[in-house]
């Protein structure tokens, strides 16, 4: 199956079916997903996969978007900044303790979304019926959360570049702290986390690659005999395949797997 990957304004993206269609990076396209149709921009060239390795969130591309298309498109903006700023001045009025996020009308206008952010629950429900009365169509108010609002808004990260999840990751894998420390960085919360305030999802990218090698090497507190004499594994370097030991006079000294022996304490051995 040929597929091609579809970014979306709001939802993200999209791995599409192109059929035998040739598309180049950078086409409009009108996609079918679960949500209706949808207008798209190809950002990959076509490459093959097999069925068993697609993506749950497969769309179908139903063809390239033409000038009728680009008219409606441009409808709909038009009725997200209108959305947006009607909802707004009702939240400011009402004094609703929400932050309105984004707003996004489906391509066929049949539904426009309102995206927020609160702290606590909110009571909306006069809010909605004011939405239903001004725009006539089906109305839907969503809260997110912090991960979402800063993929929809995008911005830089501490690395320099556009934000990952903004530019082409299309779900977000959860990330731990454990994967900080695997890979020896900084626990300062003000190092590790992005722009939304959670653990930045780059920490995840080489993490497999960090369980592979780690195999590789003994755990921390194993006792080992070197050439220096015996110590206690204290770190692990696990990109330079080197342990950091602790000799028993004290000393600590940086060495490879192979330069080591892993030994069983005494009172170990007895007991087996």
């Amino acid at each position: 199956m040929r597929i091609v990957t579809v970014k979306s304004k709001k939802v993200g993206f999209y791995r599409s079916n192109c059929h035998n269609l040739d598309f180049k990076i950078g086409e409009q396209v009108i996609v079918k997903t679960e949500r209706g149709m949808e207008i798209g921009t190809i950002i990959s060239l076509p490459s093959e996969m097999k069925k068993e390795d697609l993506p749950k969130n497969i769309a179908a591309i139903v063809r390239k978007a033409g000038e009728v298309d680009f008219e409606q498109e441009e409808r709909r903006r038009q009725t997200e900044t209108e959305g947006f700023n009607f909802c707004k001045n009702k939240i400011i009025q009402h004094r609703l303790a929400m932050k309105l996020v984004d707003v996004e009308c489906l391509f066929d206008g049949s539904k426009i979304i309102f995206y927020f952010t609160a702290k606590e629950r909110v009571d909306f429900r006069r809010l909605l019926k004011e939405l239903i009365s001004r725009f006539h169509t089906g109305i839907e108010i969503q809260q997110i959360g912090a991960r979402t609002e800063t993929k929809m808004v995008g911005g830089m990260g501490t690395c320099g570049r556009v934000l990952c999840c903004a530019q082409f990751l299309p779900d977000f894998e959860p990330v731990s702290i454990r994967m900080a420390k695997m890979q020896n960085l900084s626990l300062n919360p003000a190092k590790i986390s992005g722009v939304c305030g959670r653990l930045m999802c780059c920490l995840g990218y080489e993490h497999k690659t960090y369980l592979e090698l780690k195999k590789a090497l003994p755990n921390c507190g194993k006792i080992v005999s070197t050439k220096h004499g015996t110590g206690k594994i204290i770190k692990q370097n696990v990109i330079d395949n080197q342990l950091l030991v602790q000799l028993d006079e004290g000393e600590q000294v940086l060495l490879g797997p192979d330069e080591l022996k892993v030994t069983v304490p005494a009172k170990q051995n007895r007991k087996k």
